[in-house]
């Protein structure tokens, strides 16, 4: 009797994306509970999510250093994430992973909702604030960043928080079915501002002010953001590989 082996699970070309790296949903091992401390590692994560939302003030702790409104504003950060991350209402700080299959369609929790939305509000105004900044410099010959984050900072971030919580940013939907490509977008996009801040921060500090030199600032600034974005894109970065249903491939 002729025996066939059973097809191979589809690579990530022929499943047809535009990705070089792919996981398939199926090869994934499942955990059934986090350990402690992948949980308390998760808890600074939220602590600067939340801590640094109030741009404005982020802004000064940054030119001048802590004070007595940041130090009140870091106290009760460290209250309530703490709080939400004891009871598992933080992500990443559950007992269990509530998201097993990245590719099922489960209902999206609230406080993963809100953590994933302020999250997308900061990484977008941040940047943005930044380059506009500069861009701004660069035509006046005026540095008028701190009063762009106080003008345009809640705009910009609001407009973000309000589409997620109309559920139309990735990871904040109502349902998880798309968390398997969803999730690559926002940490492409937190891995891009992540990296490029810094970079920012230091020739801010170490180049003098001028337009030249301001005109590299933005230009690094922009190309760091374009690079490391790319390579999110290619997979190439953690947690951006898109994770796809584990299909076999079926011959006519």
């Amino acid at each position: 009797m002729d025996v066939t082996k059973p097809p191979l699970p589809r690579t990530g070309a022929e499943i047809g994306s535009d990705s070089l790296h792919v996981e398939l949903d199926t090869d994934r091992k499942i955990r059934v509970r986090n350990k402690l401390y992948y949980r308390v590692n998760h808890w600074p994560i939220w602590i600067f999510v939340f801590f640094i939302a109030p741009g404005p003030l982020t802004f000064d702790l940054f030119e001048r250093g802590f004070d007595s409104r940041l130090l009140t504003w870091l106290g009760i950060v460290l209250a309530g994430t703490g709080i939400a991350g004891l009871f598992g209402k933080l992500p990443g700080c559950e007992p269990a992973p509530y998201i097993i299959r990245f590719t099922e369609d489960r209902p999206n929790p609230l406080y993963r909702r809100i953590c994933y939305t302020t999250a997308w509000g900061e990484v977008v105004a941040f940047a943005v604030l930044n380059a506009g900044g500069l861009l701004y410099a660069i035509i006046t010959g005026e540095w008028r960043l701190k009063q762009m984050y106080e003008w345009f900072y809640f705009p910009i971030a609001g407009t973000l928080w309000v589409l997620g919580a109309l559920g139309k940013l990735p990871r904040v939907k109502k349902s998880t079915a798309g968390e398997g490509h969803e999730r690559r977008y926002f940490y492409g996009s937190v891995w891009a501002v992540t990296i490029a801040q810094p970079v920012l921060w230091f020739m801010w500090k170490a180049l003098p002010r001028s337009t030249g030199f301001d005109i590299l600032k933005l230009v690094v600034f922009v190309g760091v953001l374009a690079f490391v974005g790319n390579m999110a894109r290619l997979g190439l970065l953690p947690r951006t590989r898109p994770i796809v249903p584990g299909e076999l491939a079926v011959s006519d």
